[in-house]
């Protein structure tokens, strides 16, 4: 079963992304974790991700693809695996396409957390403000004061990938708003339907 978990940020696809590879056995793969593994590594592409970022540039496409890539064709994503904040543009869902057709694979299904932008900065707030009462720091990623801006790259860059899997007949949307195990039942649902294997 090989799905990408699309939705702008504080949609929740964190979240369900852990129960899908606690329920699935596939690993869920995002870039941040494997560009920091890759550079633990020190394979080829890690070490070049790691000069560019020791000089404080953002790493390319290219880079992240190639990590994607080297990631794939690890053992435990035999069977499958989730996408979770990549793609994140048109160019990267192209690379994504090219790498599984390139191995003789293909996506099962792309599903889409929809969410109501107003209630997501709501959320978030509210995220900042249980995670300042617990007396633990406030990940930058959850600052409500920076979240606005996060939301208008995702809408600018990322958005697009909507149009870009419905077009492939890949996009399925999910009520993001909805209770987490009510979201990860429609999530259940959905690949029930698309007969994804594991």
């Amino acid at each position: 079963m090989r799905l990408i978990l699309l939705g702008p940020p504080g949609a929740g696809k964190g979240t369900q992304a852990q129960r899908l590879v606690e329920k699935y056995g596939i690993p869920q793969l995002s870039t941040g974790d494997m560009l920091r593994a890759a550079v633990a590594a020190q394979t080829p592409v890690g070490l070049k991700a790691k000069a560019v970022m020791d000089a404080g540039e953002l790493v390319s496409d290219d880079i992240v693809n190639a990590i994607v890539a080297e990631r794939i064709d690890q053992q435990d994503c035999a069977g499958g695996f989730i996408l979770d904040g990549y793609p994140r543009t048109l160019a990267q869902a192209d690379a994504v396409q090219k790498m599984l057709t390139d191995r003789g694979q293909k996506l099962d299904v792309v599903i889409e957390l929809v969410v109501d932008d107003k209630a997501l900065v709501g959320r978030i707030a509210r995220r900042a403000e249980e995670t300042k009462a617990a007396g633990k720091p406030v990940r930058k990623d959850d600052d409500p004061a920076v979240f606005p801006e996060r939301l208008r790259e995702y809408y600018k860059k990322t958005a697009p990938l909507t149009g870009y899997y419905y077009a492939k007949g890949l996009l399925t949307g999910v009520d993001g708003m909805a209770g987490i195990d009510d979201v990860t039942a429609e999530i259940e649902a959905v690949l029930g339907k698309v007969g994804a294997k594991v």
